[in-house]
């Protein structure tokens, strides 16, 4: 009896801590499942732990918990989480850059414009070199305009594009926009693969973009692998907690960590022409 109120104590302690989080981390998302899907099993884990019981009970609605950025679920990287108060920091803290390291295909288009889609056409890229393509990145660097996959989470009529497309429903692609490139640079050619480094605003999609690069060189071009690095001021080696971190204890760690960690960069970051408004939770990158 006194063994099972000690436990007892012990669930309660827990969850009081675990509602009392509040601020941002990182988590890593890996290739396979969606933002949302991490975020839900990240909030599970929590409550478990809390020996908080989900089904029926409003308690689980009550753990504020976001992101701020949805990452492709074929897209690995960053994750930035907001809990608590921190659910309403998602928007004025991450409308910095992101980072990411993106290998392209060169050769070959899909529906979808990465790896998980159907090939749409072939073309032959013997032709291209290492010139070439580096030559070509540089028409990509800056504000340029941008035409969002259809395959993407932007909305038409409350749905998403992505899931009219998979039910095989007519939609028509979204008008180009302004995005911005901080950085772009070749890191490796193998042809038929090259890799990319990118620094990029908000509303920025690494798909559209390797796939533009592709036209660009008079072949076609899709995204094998994503990769984000950072976002905001959370990188990829030194913030994203992996799965077995996603505890109460670790993840009050990275809060604390995290909060000097924001403290010490602007709410925009250091970059030259920063769109006023532009928040990350507003931003489907990919």
């Amino acid at each position: 009896m006194a063994a099972r109120e000690a436990g007892g104590a012990v669930l309660a302690k827990s969850a009081e801590r675990l509602f009392s989080l509040s601020g941002l981390f990182a988590v890593y998302k890996p290739k396979g499942p969606t933002s949302a899907g991490v975020l839900n099993l990240l909030k599970e884990r929590l409550l478990a732990e809390a020996g908080v019981q989900t089904n029926g009970d409003k308690r689980s609605q009550i753990l504020k918990i976001g992101h701020g950025g949805t990452l492709d679920s074929a897209a690995a990287g960053v994750l930035v989480v907001g809990i608590g108060k921190g659910t309403k920091m998602l928007g004025t803290m991450l409308a910095g850059s992101k980072k990411y390291t993106a290998i392209g295909l060169l050769g070959k288009a899909t529906d979808t414009l990465d790896a998980t889609g159907k090939v749409t056409e072939e073309k032959p890229y013997d032709q291209i070199t290492k010139g070439d393509l580096e030559n070509v990145l540089q028409k990509f660097t800056g504000e340029i305009m941008q035409v969002p996959p259809l395959y993407s989470a932007l909305k038409k009529d409350g749905e998403r594009l992505s899931t009219l497309m998979k039910r095989g429903e007519a939609v028509e692609a979204k008008p180009a926009r302004a995005v911005r490139v901080y950085s772009l640079s070749l890191q490796q050619f193998q042809p038929p693969l090259f890799t990319l480094d990118v620094e990029c605003g908000g509303g920025f999609y690494v798909r559209s973009l390797v796939s533009d690069i592709g036209k660009e060189l008079s072949t076609c071009a899709t995204v094998q692998e994503l990769t984000r690095t950072k976002q905001g001021p959370f990188t990829l080696e030194e913030h994203a907690l992996y799965e077995d971190k996603w505890t109460i204890d670790e993840i009050a760690q990275s809060l604390e960590h995290c909060t000097s960690l924001l403290s010490g960069e602007p709410p925009h970051k250091k970059l030259k022409t920063e769109h006023p408004g532009e928040t990350a939770v507003n931003c489907e990158d990919k």
